[in-house]
């Protein structure tokens, strides 16, 4: 049997999920190495012997991405796959001529290669881009689990910037500091956690599954970037960001979740005109006609508004959302705004890989991206905080940086709530979703 060598381009995510679901057992071909790309210190890492499995003693080396030619040509490679999410169609492109000029093949692995089938229910969230929304999203479909009287379990697309855990369970939050998080890793589940949902992750997530399915009586799948699902959905819902309008079809994969969804939800239109509004919900009529479409208001509030109020502060944002993401700013500024609050320039106080980003992401407004998938990162976020010329910090990220740095000003929280602007609205859809599930299932 001729085995073919094998490239998974990634970004510590889908590409492990791939490689266990369809390489990992499979002798026709021979992973050689991953590729890293979005997120730092994963490169110069191996994919460990015990989650590779058997055909793989050594487990596997993962290198930068831009070593993809030079790989290509030392190992011979067959096949190269790609398996990463929120890039631009253009990008992928590149990659696939890059690929091609060295030799190899180029590969997109579709749903039935690497969708998993769950033996209880499945509702999945998804995104045309990353920082849409998804998180608000699946909190809202929780609820409606919950209060149908069905125990909800949140699976978690992958996040293995500290260590690889082949399954991670978060039931508290203490079990955040048990797992030693990095700061990217904990903003994705501590909301969940503090809302009472238990919150499942992990690398094998054939192992995740079987977790939830212990647990669940609905499992709630919460994507990542704008990743597809690695659970196969009863119902999947895309969320689409209003104030990145006709990103819905310009991005991999978050095209494929926009004609594939059952419900389409278009977050956060009080932002944008109805123009906006109206190209959106037209675009995705043409590409699916079939799914509900839900527009909604994301309306963000802080804590402590007295602690900000016409004062000058610094914003914080949501590190993915600002940088491979391409925002300008989120809703830390936008609060700002509201509150009559002077925004400082944070550039000039950012040190070492904070300061990196700005060069990296050019697109990045005033505002600071919460950068930690390190303990020197978040060291070097705490100085870039503490140096500023402000008076107090605007923190509009998931995950409360207050229980991880020590910062020297004032700090108010952002957080975040859905409201509908049709009747019958999103919540009650989703109602319609969970009863007919639960009538399904018995």
């Amino acid at each position: 049997m001729n085995v073919r060598k094998v490239i998974i381009m990634g970004a510590a995510g889908r590409d492990f999920h791939n490689f266990n679901v369809f390489f990992r057992d499979n002798p026709r071909y021979r992973v050689v190495a991953f590729t890293a790309a979005q997120i730092p210190y994963i490169e110069n890492r191996v994919y460990p012997p015990e989650l590779a499995g058997s055909l793989y003693p050594q487990g596997i080396p993962i290198y930068p991405e831009h070593m993809l030619e030079a790989l290509i040509e030392q190992y011979n490679i067959d096949d190269v796959f790609f398996s990463y999410s929120d890039v631009s169609h253009e990008h992928v492109m590149h990659i696939a001529s890059r690929v091609l000029a060295a030799g190899a093949s180029f590969t997109l692995l579709g749903a039935r290669d690497t969708q998993l089938i769950a033996r209880k229910p499945v509702i999945a969230v998804v995104a045309t881009r990353t920082g849409a929304g998804k998180s608000t999203i699946t909190r809202l479909v929780a609820d409606v689990v919950r209060d149908n009287g069905l125990k909800p379990i949140i699976v978690r697309h992958p996040m293995p910037y500290g260590r690889f855990y082949a399954v991670q369970h978060f039931k508290s939050i203490d079990d955040l500091a048990r797992y030693e998080l990095t700061l990217e890793e904990e903003e994705e589940y501590i909301v969940h956690i503090e809302n009472g949902y238990e919150v499942l992750a992990g690398v094998d997530y054939a192992r995740v599954l079987e977790e939830a399915e212990k647990h669940a009586d609905i499992i709630l799948w919460d994507g990542g970037n704008n990743d597809m699902p690695f659970y196969k959905a009863e119902h999947t819902i895309v969320v689409t960001d209003a104030t990145r309008a006709g990103h819905e079809m310009l991005y991999h994969p978050g095209e494929a979740n926009l004609r594939g969804a059952d419900t389409i939800v278009i977050n956060k239109i009080n932002l944008v005109d109805e123009s906006i509004l109206k190209g959106i919900v037209e675009r995705c009529n043409a590409v699916n006609p079939d799914a509900s479409i839900f527009p909604v208001r994301s309306e963000a509030y802080v804590d402590a508004p007295e602690k900000v109020r016409g004062k000058r502060v610094v914003v914080v944002e949501d590190a993915p959302s600002v940088t491979h993401g391409e925002m300008h700013e989120g809703a830390g500024s936008y609060i700002a705004k509201a509150l009559n609050c002077s925004i400082v320039d944070p550039r000039a106080y950012a040190v070492g890989s904070i300061r990196d980003a700005y060069n990296k992401y050019p697109w990045i407004g005033n505002v600071v991206p919460a950068l930690g998938y390190s303990k020197e990162q978040m060291l070097e976020l705490e100085h870039t905080l503490n140096a500023a010329d402000c008076d107090a910090i605007i923190l509009a990220t998931p995950a409360d940086i207050r229980r991880r740095l020590r910062i020297n000003k004032e700090v108010a929280k952002v957080r975040f709530t859905i409201i509908d602007v049709i009747k019958p609205g999103l919540r009650e859809h989703l109602n319609d979703v969970v009863m007919k599930i639960m009538h399904k299932h018995g």
